[in-house]
């Protein structure tokens, strides 16, 4: 879907929507005392400037097995933080659903190489993006108009 000459795109992305202000609002959320949102936001943003690191080639020659070990290493960490999301609300319940199965295709999909693996792992961002961008925004536009985000309701409710 994206060209080579497209990749300065994802890297910028990488380094300040990704990385950076992620970084900046973990640590906001430590600071108000949310551990789970410190945790995930301050470990993602750090994947993203490690992706950004390695994109650029500054961290030496790294295997694309190597690549889907760290993946599949982050879907752990995700689908541990995902039981965090059962008394939460769905909307984050599905956002973190997402992520841990994107992370394990695109890791099982580079360590063997399989592009339909890896092609699956991209579409799946693509909608746990799409969840985790509803999360957030029905959360500021709720604030704006006073009412409460329509998140769904806990899975374990």
């Amino acid at each position: 879907m994206l060209s080579a000459q497209g990749e300065g795109v994802v890297l910028g992305l990488a380094l300040f929507y990704g990385g950076l202000a992620q970084l900046v609002a973990g640590v906001i959320e430590w600071r108000a005392g949310n551990t789970f949102g410190y945790v995930a936001l301050f470990t993602y943003g750090a994947f993203w400037e490690w992706y950004l690191f390695t994109a650029m080639g500054f961290t030496g020659s790294v295997t694309s097995q190597g690549i889907g070990l760290l993946l599949i290493a982050f879907g752990i960490f995700t689908l541990i933080m995902w039981f965090g999301t059962f008394r939460a609300n769905l909307s984050l319940f599905l956002t973190f659903l997402f992520l841990w199965i994107t992370f394990f295709l695109l890791g099982i999909g580079s360590i063997n190489g399989n592009q339909s693996l890896i092609h699956a792992g991209g579409y799946m961002g693509i909608l746990t993006v799409i969840v985790a961008w509803y999360t957030g925004l029905s959360q500021v536009i709720a604030e704006i108009i006073g009412k409460k985000a329509p998140l769904g309701k806990a899975v374990l409710s």
